[in-house]
């Protein structure tokens, strides 16, 4: 349940371990997409006090806003602008250590300075991506996308 989120201290990797079962748990029994989306945007930020979590999600030939935690957000991205964009274009993750070197990058919010995109697959297809930000340079390693990447399969895309 959502109440017993227990928030641990430690590296990232030890976080990250901690987090997963309690997200499994959260999402057990719920068929709710937005429901577990808006879980598991709280649940990263809750954790990591990232400056933004949320996700996008593929409507229309461009990615929507979808749950999120954090600053207002871009509600409409084509496929190929800014890292989201790019990573749904790409169906892969990207891990960008400076967004204001990133080409085409677009900054809704002028205090995110690292970022790292996670695709959403159904069907082999990107539906969706995970957006995660940080109010710091280079936060963002390969810790954070193997272990993004599990947690957005645990999600069940086909409801």
């Amino acid at each position: 349940m959502a109440e017993d989120l227990s928030i641990i201290n430690g590296n990232r990797e030890e976080q990250y371990r901690s987090l997963i079962p309690q997200i499994t748990g959260l999402l057990e029994g719920e068929t709710d997409l937005i429901a577990n989306l808006a879980n598991v945007s709280a649940a990263l930020k809750e954790q990591f006090s990232f400056f933004w979590v949320g996700f996008y999600l593929v409507k229309n030939e461009q990615l929507v806003l979808g749950p999120f935690q954090g600053p207002v957000a871009c509600t409409r991205i084509n496929k190929g602008r800014g890292v989201c964009g790019a990573s749904w274009d790409r169906a892969e993750t990207i891990i960008v250590p400076d967004v204001d070197v990133f080409p085409g990058h677009i900054a809704c919010s002028s205090i995110s300075k690292s970022e790292i995109v996670i695709p959403l697959f159904y069907q082999n297809e990107v539906v969706g991506v995970l957006d995660v930000d940080s109010d710091e340079l280079n936060n963002f390693n390969e810790v954070d996308q193997r272990y993004l990447e599990e947690i957005v399969k645990l999600i069940q895309l086909d409801n």
